[in-house]
């Protein structure tokens, strides 16, 4: 009789935690943690593109060493800042990595805007692949961010609603996710200068 009422507790704590939230908070935890792996990835190849390309743009503009040092710069200190999955519940570590970010992105438009001073760059094939496999990274940047922030979503609403809010509560501990922001900067309008 003992024997049977420990496997009825047993098949009931079963059933009564399978719809308490444990398992799929612990699921969309790690989905949250598999897209920011996917956004330091693609800051990654960023990273790794950047050096080819300062290096080809070096090559046509030798002068022009204060943006192509800014770049090299930026690039550093974008770098450096490593984020854990700790940190990602961290709006201060967060705030830090997307400003050095942000200095990274300004730094590649300075030298964009270098790039349109050399007609004979913009016609390099070198400069050109480049060119497009640093567009193409900032396009899958911004779907892994994008990735992230709905991964980010679906956790903290996981973690705020009934009734994996009280077993997050009493079991997990989970804490909220940061979403990835835009920079202040992205927030002015860009102006138009053709003359």
């Amino acid at each position: 009789m003992v024997y049977l009422s420990r496997i009825t507790f047993l098949l009931c704590t079963v059933f009564l935690l399978s719809g308490c939230g444990y398992n799929s908070l612990q699921v969309k935890e790690e989905t949250v943690f598999k897209a920011w792996a996917d956004v330091e990835s693609t800051l990654q190849r960023r990273g790794d593109l950047i050096p080819n390309l300062v290096e080809t743009v070096k090559g046509y503009a030798k002068h022009e060493a204060e943006t192509l040092e800014g770049v090299i710069n930026a690039r550093a200190k974008a770098s450096s800042i490593q984020l854990t999955t700790d940190d990602l519940s961290n709006p201060a570590a967060m705030q830090q990595l997307q400003a050095a970010q942000g200095g990274l992105t300004s730094a590649l438009s300075k030298l964009m805007v270098l790039v349109e001073r050399y007609p004979d760059l913009k016609a390099n094939q070198n400069f050109l692949d480049l060119q497009n496999q640093l567009e193409g990274t900032e396009n899958r940047i911004n779907v892994a961010r994008q990735r992230y922030n709905k991964a980010v979503e679906t956790f903290n609403g996981s973690v705020r609603s009934f009734p994996a809010s009280l077993t997050n509560s009493l079991l997990l501990h989970l804490e909220r996710k940061e979403y990835f922001k835009a920079d202040e900067g992205a927030k002015a309008v860009p102006k138009v200068n053709f003359g």
